[in-house]
């Protein structure tokens, strides 16, 4: 048999494949957290772009969600604005903010708009103060010291967490035939603006829309057992027990609190996907095997 019949063939399987996938979520919200590797490298980003621009032409409607702390990172450092990181956050004043805004809100949105149309789709670059999508709350920060017999709270200025989402102005742009790209950058009641968690803001967003699926690309190969293996096909319930036996602890344990936290709330399945891998998103929604670790309520599948 000839390499090209080969190919050709290959390509059919895969094709045939897919079809049942495409055939089941079209007309679906399919919310992505786009973030890590993915971001910062030039192909990972371009396919990340063909692949959301693939998935809306078959009939979904993928909404993205983007980070940007090592682009943030960089501004700083260039900027001589001195950052420190409680418990993992970027504690965040009225200068740093500003910079947040420019980055998250300026650059790096409109180069993953700019990637998704040259790729032959057509992309919106919000925020979550356009229309006031995400109603934004201070996020206070509880740290414990051995010297202290409370727990200490600690204010890290404009960093802030979900109060609630309006999805009018998504809405519009799904009708409208685009797709929306979101920097998480929340508004409060006074007009403030706060610096949210990406996976954070994907999640509810998720729920909020009732979406097929939410997914969220990261650095790793997905959610790993205590042999390094990975995990897949998990319940809530199973889920559950790991966080209590400790297999998810660290840095995981927030990205997995997101994913449960949707799937519990009415998403059908949640993923938690490698980005450094190309494709990440098409491998994972089209194929039998997947890429990553999916969490779905089984007792509504």
């Amino acid at each position: 048999m000839s390499l090209e019949r080969d190919a050709a063939l290959n390509i059919a399987k895969v094709l045939t494949e897919a079809l049942p996938y495409i055939q089941r979520f079209t007309g679906k919200t399919i919310v992505v957290k786009f973030g890590g590797n993915a971001m910062v490298d030039p192909e990972l980003h371009e396919s990340f772009a063909r692949d959301v621009v693939l998935m809306k032409l078959v009939g979904m409607n993928p909404v993205v969600v983007h980070g940007g702390g090592p682009q943030i990172g960089s501004l700083l450092e260039k900027l001589n604005i001195h950052t420190e990181f409680v418990e993992g956050m970027r504690v965040t004043d009225a200068q740093t903010m500003d910079v947040v805004e420019m980055v998250l809100g300026g650059s790096v949105n409109k180069e993953i708009v700019s990637s998704i149309n040259r790729n032959g789709g057509k992309a919106i670059g919000i925020s979550g103060k356009d229309g006031q999508l995400i109603r934004a709350r201070k996020l206070k920060v509880s740290r414990h010291s051995p010297e202290l017999q409370a727990p200490e709270i600690i204010d890290i200025g404009h960093v802030g967490e979900v109060d609630q989402i309006d999805t009018e102005v998504i809405n519009v742009i799904l009708e409208s035939n685009f797709i929306p790209v979101i920097a998480p950058i929340g508004v409060d009641s006074h007009g403030s603006s706060y610096n949210i968690n990406a996976d954070l803001v994907a999640g509810k967003l998720a729920e909020v829309m009732q979406a097929e699926k939410l997914m969220l690309l990261t650095n790793v190969a997905g959610l790993l057992d205590k042999e390094g293996q990975i995990l897949t096909g998990l319940s809530t319930e199973e889920v559950d027990a790991l966080i209590a036996d400790g297999t998810i602890h660290g840095g995981m344990l927030p990205k997995i609190g997101c994913a449960l936290d949707a799937v519990k709330s009415g998403v059908a399945s949640s993923h938690i996907i490698d980005g450094r891998v190309p494709h990440a998103v098409l491998l994972e929604i089209f194929t039998n095997e997947g890429i990553g670790t999916l969490i779905t309520n089984r007792r509504g599948s």
